[in-house]
């Protein structure tokens, strides 16, 4: 991976970090100082806790891929110690399609005219743990570069034996 690419990957992890920082502040603020404009209309503070949530393990991916981006540039991360960020990745994108299915559950009762709006939604939970299983299988093709590392390294010992 080219230094160029990995400082504009960073810049761009930095910033939505950064952003999704600054949001929740502000949500939390919101519902922390008493300011909240919920009119009743539609149930914002529950939606807010939810939007809240869903940065958080947006955030906890971004920083796991900061660390495997780290772990590509100093050429580490064909060993074992880059399953476990992966593993976080996974499990917040899982988070993240559970909450969605949480605004999609709360988002109903408001679409009774239009029941349409909530199979979209829960088709794009459905996608959002496609992403899961996307990651999934790239773990396994990492599992397996480690497997063949591991095993090139081993076979490498014992041609330098024979030498």
């Amino acid at each position: 991976m080219g230094k160029l690419a990995v400082r504009a990957l960073r810049v761009v992890l930095a910033v939505v970090l950064v952003g999704t920082v600054f949001v929740q502040a502000s949500m939390v603020w919101v519902l922390v100082s008493g300011t909240d404009p919920e009119d009743g209309s539609l149930p914002l503070t529950p939606l807010r806790v939810i939007t809240i949530l869903g940065m958080l393990s947006a955030q906890v991916a971004l920083v796991c891929v900061w660390r495997l981006v780290t772990m590509v540039r100093r050429g580490t991360v064909f060993s074992h110690a880059a399953f476990r960020y992966v593993d976080v990745v996974i499990g917040a994108i899982v988070a993240a399609a559970l909450l969605w299915f949480t605004v999609t559950a709360v988002n109903a009762p408001g679409q009774r005219d239009d029941p349409g709006v909530t199979v979209i939604m829960g088709g794009v939970g459905l996608a959002i743990l496609g992403v899961a299983l996307i990651v999934l299988v790239l773990r396994m093709l990492l599992a397996q570069a480690v497997a063949r590392d591991v095993e090139a390294a081993h076979m490498q010992a014992e041609l330098d034996e024979v030498i």
